[in-house]
């Protein structure tokens, strides 16, 4: 008995939820044998408002409720097959159950007992037991509701987590009736317990309302104008003001501060913060692991509050990390009325119009004319909080935290009263199946919705764990030029479109020239004249013909634009005119091709499966020592990097992970450490030689640097550990192996920008050093330096030595800086590059070295090293764009190694190529 409620148990905290804890066995009398000669058996259905609104439908048997989760609860109508998904037995004391399961632990939200009484398995108990292991299971119902016969009938399908489907039918008999004719479950509400049923629409855990009779019909006109109606209101409407009951929550310190609260850890506010993108999809996946929400037409925006002394400090920034914080004045004063010390909140700024729909114009009038109360800002997550880093919480806990926030503000604001108006609202999820939800959406012209893993982090970056979907297809693009007026229109006839393509070129993908009205004409002729150029910015010139003058624009400008399809050679058809887009730089502006829903289904559940909670915050061991790949790792929950909370543990177990693309790299190769003692923050130790600290399982090579001593290699997956374990964040390599220590192997390029610059000038100067090298004969291979720019890395035959090399990369880096000297400057210091990139060849000097690939930096973030192909270089956003937190991720979705062909390209420095260099200077 004690192992069938072992599972029930073990996903329960029954300190902190009223659900009966279950009972190790039962009292002798009540097994089957008792119950087959003179007591009936139990049977129970349970209305639960979690995640969404099913019924679960519980029969006893052998000491336990055998229990099914119904979606759509049961039908009297025998043509109709209910999906029943069987899930863990429940405790005999449950049946009798009503009450709200706390937010934050499994299946929160509302239960009542809609039905209740015995039940008769055909055969009696003991034939019940083996009908249910053979999977058929007939029975007779004696409920207040439910009577007469039905069949539970186990099918071959399976659900998330590999749990049975079973299907519930109703028997032919006296008490069947027509589904179109009585719907039992609408027909008889409530709770047979005390007659009351949950209020209307009542939340579950994340605001999602109950559905209605009507919008559960989808099939019917009813149906469809429920959803609709339900879609026409603001997206805080349709969940708050249907689903008005207040919540019993928690204060949001309370919650934050609850060590049941897992994967919450202590860490410092990071300076800045990058979003989380959603992966577009053509279908939604299957399961129900998924949230969804409204997908507004606004500018994402991240809001920082960080509290200081008796004043908060709040900051507005934009997806791209643009400070647009005096264009918030009263959202700004919003945030600052929040109860929270501190926090990073995710959101999305729209203009509601007079439908309450989002309105993506009028947001740009709203800036334009200056009037931000006009603005609301949707939020959606909450990944830091008063000193808590909450991106490896659930997405379902962390919703349910900001929405305590939100309605603790909405209550100190309204004294007391439920209000869901103001310049910050919560974006509520909803009851109704992606395809309702979108087909509501659609038919008011929404832009689509947003679906999110319930069980997901968060991650920084484009991620499977959110997706969405498009009513119509709609994507940003590059302006590249214009077409002059015709007849009585004004301004410019139609924009040409681009974007850019896997080599990072600009291509031609058709023109817009529907959607404006007369002020919008003026707008956007304005932009354009500030930026026409003479060059076509495309890589080749338009097929289409213009009956009209064509003038070229700088490709800095990107427009989002509603478009019917893509033709076979690229070009957009049908395409209307939204916005301008100053929130997005142009260079990251690639076709959207939307991926299959259950390929992100299967991707997603392979990650929720397979990649641990790193961070969490308890632990029963947490102060002990780990065992990592055998080697004893002391003070694993040492913070390392304050800004993410990232511990010792953490970067321990990346190394571990990405072990097998590592060590290719360090292989055989004299290796530098960068050490941090304590974090990052701290003193930091550069370490080229073996010293007295003895690191595990590395390996010493005396003799090949004279008057020192040994330098080391990092060859197995226990060194690089063992490293790791020292308090070494950074792995540095030298140009050269141990094994021909004099002749260099490789050519490195450390392209190192000022400050100031833009990510875009980096692209740029990876590209135009990659097209030099190729000019001399040069092939080479790109990777980020997990810090501020790329390296370029030329692999070589060992034939050259250390100074031939150097002074061949010392003039390569010259004639960069002598052709564009105010993109490049070969000298060091600061003063020698600003507004401009340092070409460092210094790192091909002997004993110099470069940080490894997938080598973790010592920087806030812990950003990663990482190797590129060349046409993926233009589509990147920063060279800390990887962390060990989301690499993961790319690694996951690569189908082959971008430096595949690495080891076997083998190129000398030539004469030739020396005096192609003399020559051009």
């Amino acid at each position: 008995m004690k192992d069938r409620l072992d599972l029930y148990n073990r996903k329960r905290r029954f300190d902190e939820t009223p659900e009966p804890p279950g009972a190790a066995a039962r009292k002798k009398g009540r097994g089957t044998a008792a119950r087959a000669s003179n007591e009936a058996l139990a049977y129970v259905i349970q209305e639960h408002h979690a995640r969404r609104l099913h019924y679960d439908f519980r029969l006893e048997l052998n000491g336990t409720l055998l229990s099914w989760a119904v979606p759509k609860g049961p039908s009297l109508d025998p043509s109709v097959k209910r999906l029943a998904v069987h899930v863990e037995d429940h405790p005999v004391e449950y049946g009798s159950f009503e009450g709200e399961i706390p937010p934050g632990h499994y299946g929160a939200g509302t239960v009542i007992v809609w039905d209740r009484g015995t039940w008769e398995p055909n055969g009696g108990a003991a034939q019940a037991a083996r009908s249910y292991q053979a999977g058929k299971l007939k029975f007779h119902l004696h409920g207040e509701k439910l009577h007469g016969g039905w069949t539970l009938v186990r099918s071959h399908m399976r659900g998330s987590g590999d749990k049975e489907q079973w299907l519930l039918i109703k028997e032919r008999d006296d008490e069947a009736r027509s589904e179109n004719e009585y719907d039992v479950v609408t027909a008889l509400p409530g709770s047979v317990l005390n007659g009351s049923a949950p209020t209307e629409g009542r939340p579950g855990p994340g605001g999602r309302a109950k559905k209605t009779k009507t919008a559960t019909k989808t099939a019917t006109k009813t149906a469809t104008k429920t959803a609709t109606k339900t879609a026409t209101k603001t997206p805080s409407e349709s969940a708050n003001g249907n689903a008005s009951a207040s919540r019993k929550a928690r204060t949001t310190q309370a919650i934050i501060a609850s060590p049941s609260i897992e994967g919450a850890v202590k860490a410092a506010l990071p300076a800045t913060f990058k979003p989380q993108l959603a992966t577009l999809v053509d279908t939604a996946p299957p399961g129900d692991e998924w949230a969804y929400e409204i997908k507004f037409d606004g500018y994402r925006v991240l809001a920082r509050i960080d509290r200081k002394a008796k004043t908060r400090a709040v900051k507005v920034f934009t997806r791209a990390g643009n400070d647009w914080t005096a264009k918030f004045g009263e959202q700004v004063k919003a945030f600052e009325q929040l109860d929270i010390e501190s926090g990073w909140l995710d959101g999305e700024a729209v203009v509601l119009d007079e439908n309450g729909l989002p309105n993506f114009q009028a947001l740009q009038n709203a800036f334009d004319s200056n009037r931000p109360q006009d603005i609301v800002i949707y939020l959606f997550d909450v990944p830091f909080l008063n000193g808590y880093d909450l991106r490896n919480v659930p997405l379902e806990q962390r919703r349910a935290i900001l929405r305590a926030v939100m309605d603790k503000h909405d209550k100190d604001k309204h004294n007391g009263d439920k209000h869901d108006g103001g310049v910050l609202r919560f974006s509520n999820d909803f009851a109704f199946s992606a395809d309702e939800l979108l087909k509501s959406a659609c038919d008011v012209a929404l832009e689509g919705i947003i679906g999110k893993r319930r069980d997901s982090g968060y991650v920084s970056g484009r991620s499977s764990a959110w997706i969405k979907l498009k009513c119509r297809r709609r994507q940003e693009f590059v302006i590249g030029g214009y077409s002059e007026p015709s007849g009585s229109r004004a301004a410019f006839g139609a924009l040409l479109l681009g974007i850019y393509d896997d080599a990072g070129k600009l291509r031609y993908a058709g023109r817009v020239g529907t959607g404006f009205d007369a002020a919008l004409l003026a707008s956007v002729k304005k932009a354009l004249d500030a930026h026409e150029t003479r060059h076509m910015p495309f890589a080749s010139a338009p097929r289409e013909r213009s009956r009209s003058p064509v003038h070229w624009v700088e490709p800095v400008l990107v427009c989002e634009c509603n478009f019917a399809e893509w033709t076979s050679d690229g070009i957009v058809r049908q395409a209307s005119f939204v916005s301008l887009r100053n929130d997005k730089p142009a260079r990251q502006i690639i076709k959207e091709d939307p991926r299959q829903g259950a390929d992100v289904q299967e991707r997603t559940d392979a990650a929720s499966e397979t990649v641990p909670k790193k961070r969490t915050s308890k632990s029963k061991n947490a102060a002990a020592p780990a065992e990592v790949a055998g080697v004893r790792v002391s003070h694993p929950d040492r913070i390392i990097d304050k800004s993410t909370g990232a511990r010792k543990i953490d970067l321990v177990h990346y190394y571990e992970s990405v072990a097998d693309w590592m060590l290719p790299h360090l292989h055989d190769r004299p290796v530098s450490l960068v050490r941090a003692p304590k974090d990052i923050g701290g003193e930091l130790f550069f370490q080229k030689h073996s010293q007295k600290l003895s690191i595990p399982n590395v390996t010493q090579h005396p003799g090949l640097d004279p008057g020192h001593p040994p330098l080391i290699t990092v060859d197995t997956l226990k060194a690089l550990v063992g490293a790791a374990q020292m308090g070494t964040v950074e792995f540095h390599t030298w140009n050269a192996l141990v094994s021909n220590i004099e002749k260099p192997d490789r050519m490195v390029f450390d392209l190192d920008p000022d400050a100031s610059l833009g990510w875009e000038r980096m692209i740029e100067a990876a590209q135009l050093t990659r097209s030099l090298l190729e000019e001399l004969g040069l092939t080479s291979f790109c990777k980020t330096s997990g810090g501020k720019g790329f390296h370029v890395v030329v692999p070589l035959a060992k034939h050259a030595g250390w100074d031939d090399v150097k002074a061949f990369a010392q003039a390569v880096a010259q004639h960069m800086a002598a052709t564009l000297p105010t993109h490049f400057s070969a000298k060091m210091g600061a003063q020698n590059r600003k507004g401009k990139i340092f070409v460092d060849y210094l790192r091909n000097n002997r004993g110099s070295s470069t940080v490894a690939a997938f080598s973790a930096r010592a920087r806030p973030g812990l950003g990663v090293s990482v190797p590129l192909a060349w046409d993926e270089v233009a589509t990147t956003t920063s060279g800390d764009q990887w962390t060990i937190e989301n690499v993961h991720e790319r690694l996951k979705d690569l189908k082959r190694d971008p430096w595949a062909d690495y080891a076997k390209t083998r190129q000398r420095i030539t004469a030739a190529m020396k005096k192609r260099l003399d020559e051009a200077q």
